[in-house]
């Protein structure tokens, strides 16, 4: 007789559990990331922008060898991450980093990092509470950013002098710009939703829609084809629009860097689309926005934009003066496309107008139908109608 096998127990260690994905390089590694791993990085402040990108890959937790908000200023990603339920560990150096094999099966459990049963990195855990606490010291210190703010400012507008004041160097796009309303779609938190809420405003006003980097696959999945796609020639081929996005859109514009060589745009040329080169230091969305001031815009809406205090100084990493000075030069024009559902109420349509005149009539002759007047000619139209009802059954007959 056959004895039953003795089934093994197994005991599940206690800790978050992930496949590990690692690069110092974050903008590197947002591309491999799928649902469930760890994104083990190298990142000081991290911020917000990153952080939904890492929320958008549905990431269970993040590994920084740095700290995630180090209080030179109240860097937005951590509060980001910490709001959507990712853990995060940080801290754990470059060497705690470097003992991470990419793809491997981790374990986080109290600021430590397991393979198995094998601590290979420990650090920090941070949590919502310690986010917060570390935002409110770190606003201390805003007195020495906002001074670095200001030598950068100035520095930016001496080297991009002409481009701001004159327009010198902005490329003349196919698409006609002047005197029409311009969306500038940008992949920033939120810019789906704000998409969605001026979805009317596209439809009736037929604006022109500029997308910068990865904007152009979310007007593409909201429906919608760009007709301006401006994108970064310092980034990774992985980080940038689709092909398809780039083949939809009427202009391609590559930011490059100043003096950057022919070769510069030579990617994009591969995939069969003549670019326009805009050598500047800003950012790709304030060349687009640059872009639609220079064209003559009658207004800008921005997607996916923000311009708190604590947002300008979240992008110094990305240009903190170029920003500040872009909206100063587009300020009157610029409007946030979260202002637009309520400064907008639609286009009056025909049939707006055949409802109201309907409803007009009727108010019309309920009115007449009260007087002594309006009930004999109720009368007599009651009249009329039976006997124009007797005469076609008699044809039947």
């Amino acid at each position: 007789m056959r004895m039953p096998a003795r089934q093994r127990t197994t005991t599940t260690l206690p800790g978050l559990h992930g496949t590990a994905r690692v690069d110092r390089r974050t903008r590197t590694l947002l591309p491999r990331l799928r649902a469930g791993d760890v994104a083990v990085i190298d990142q000081v402040d991290l911020d917000r922008a990153t952080a939904q990108a890492l929320v958008d890959a549905d990431v269970v937790a993040v590994v920084n060898a740095s700290p995630m908000i180090s209080g030179r200023y109240p860097a937005l990603g951590p509060d980001v991450l910490a709001r959507a339920g990712v853990l995060m560990v940080d801290r754990v150096g470059a060497a705690g980093v470097a003992a991470i094999r990419d793809g491997a099966a981790l374990r986080l459990h109290d600021g430590g990092v397991h393979v198995g049963e094998d601590e290979v990195a420990s650090g920090r855990t941070v949590d919502d509470q310690t986010v917060q606490d570390e935002l409110t010291a770190a606003r201390s210190g805003l007195v020495a950013q906002l001074d670095s703010f200001t030598h950068n400012s100035t520095e930016f507008l001496r080297r991009e002098q002409d481009l701001l004041l004159h327009g010198t160097g902005i490329p003349r796009p196919a698409t006609a710009i002047a005197d029409r309303p311009v969306v500038v779609v940008v992949p920033g938190e939120g810019h789906r939703e704000e998409l969605a809420g001026v979805r009317r405003f596209i439809r009736e006003q037929a604006p022109v829609l500029i997308a910068v980097d990865t904007g152009a696959d979310a007007l593409l999945a909201a429906g919608h084809q760009p007709d301006i796609v401006v994108v970064s020639g310092r980034r990774d081929e992985d980080d940038g629009p689709s092909a398809k996005a780039l083949r939809a859109a009427r202009d391609v514009v590559v930011q490059v860097d100043r003096g950057a060589g022919r070769t510069a745009t030579d990617r994009w040329e591969r995939l069969g689309v003549r670019p326009l080169r805009f050598e500047s230091g800003a950012t790709t969305e304030d060349a687009a926005l640059l872009l639609a001031d220079s064209g003559h815009a009658s207004v800008i809406v921005g997607v996916g934009m923000h311009a708190t205090l604590d947002e300008f100084l979240d992008r110094q990493r990305t240009g903190l003066a170029s920003t500040y000075l872009t909206r100063l030069k587009v300020g009157p024009r610029l409007v946030d496309a979260t202002a637009v559902p309520t400064l907008y109420s639609g286009r009056v349509r025909p049939r707006h107008v055949l409802w109201v005149l309907l409803a007009g009539l009727v108010a019309l002759a309920v009115a007449v139908g009260t007087t002594p007047a309006g009930q004999a000619w109720a009368d007599a139209l009651l009249a009329a109608a039976a006997d124009l009802i007797d005469y076609l059954q008699g044809l039947r007959s």
